[in-house]
């Protein structure tokens, strides 16, 4: 297992006000890791700190399992709060100039990012009139100039349209796959999200309160029949041997839940009553995924 970020104890404080607080966040190589939250939860500044914007008031942070962050920091591409751009200039323009900027004096790349993120067409066009989504993959393209291996990405996909948001999400997967590249990605997007994460963190009032990989997402917002009984050592062999359920969990409290025969909770209830068990409450449970997320990070289903 290779690391490409981890946090020790992260905190960054502002007189007063704790923006971060002792976040430990694990990002392994090949993720493509979401970080979910609110506005104001600490996701842009966690990701200043890790690029370097920004210092941190305490804890530590390691690139590439190393503290040596100066040399790290240097494979890393990122784009965070608003896409910097010249707007008078064309995409080849500001890619030439942000080469410059590295001391890259040869620009053979240029073509390659522009045709990489799908704006090899836009000839003498000024990014001034440029839609969201294609600045949004320029400055994408530019964070690709030093061929980093690990790229932060702050709410790419807010605001735009949906064909702009399905040319973001497959130009990540395409750097993922193909170059091998790690991504931190922030979003709003939920159900947007859920279809190129591979791993996630949940952060609230500057917490990480929740990380957790993809493949397990199913099984948190798996729906199920909820029960609170008087014996629960009776109901579960009355659901195993009568009802014939293979998939349930006897919890604390009386409390059971039954994830096949959903659509069958009547029955089951009559299963039980009639068997001498008391059911003091039945009833279909369970979250989609954006109501999980929305829950989890404090807001209203």
């Amino acid at each position: 297992m290779s690391y490409v970020l981890q946090t020790n104890n992260l905190t960054k404080q502002y007189k007063n006000q704790i923006a971060l607080n002792k976040v430990n966040i694990n990002i392994e190589k090949g993720d493509i890791y979401g970080l979910i939250g609110k506005n104001g939860a600490g996701k842009t500044t966690l990701m200043k700190i890790i690029c370097g914007l920004i210092h941190s008031s305490n804890g530590e942070v390691k690139i590439f399992e190393s503290t040596d962050l100066d040399k790290n920091r240097k494979r890393i591409g990122c784009v965070i709060e608003q896409p910097a751009l010249y707007p008078s200039m064309t995409a080849r323009q500001n890619l030439i100039y942000y080469n410059k900027l590295l001391g890259v004096s040869e620009y053979s790349n240029v073509d390659k990012l522009l045709n990489l993120v799908g704006l090899q067409n836009t000839d003498k066009k000024k990014t001034k009139n440029f839609s969201l989504g294609m600045k949004q993959r320029l400055s994408i393209a530019i964070s690709l100039i030093g061929n980093p291996d690990f790229l932060i990405l702050d709410e790419p996909i807010n605001g735009l349209d949906p064909s702009g948001i399905i040319e973001i999400r497959e130009l990540l997967l395409k750097l993922n796959s193909e170059r091998d590249i790690t991504i931190l990605i922030s979003s709003h997007i939920l159900g947007e999200l859920t279809k190129v994460t591979t791993k996630y963190g949940i952060i609230k009032d500057g917490n990480l309160i929740d990380e957790f990989e993809s493949k397990d997402l199913e099984t948190r917002c798996k729906r199920y029949v909820s029960l609170k009984v008087n014996d629960t050592d009776k109901a579960a062999y009355i659901i195993k041997n009568n009802i014939k359920s293979t998939d349930y969990k006897v919890l604390d409290e009386g409390r059971i839940h039954i994830y096949d025969y959903l659509d069958k909770p009547y029955q089951i209830n009559k299963e039980l009553v009639e068997n001498g068990v008391l059911v003091s409450h039945i009833g279909l449970e369970g979250d989609d995924i954006e109501s999980y997320f929305i829950t989890k990070m404090g807001g209203d289903k």
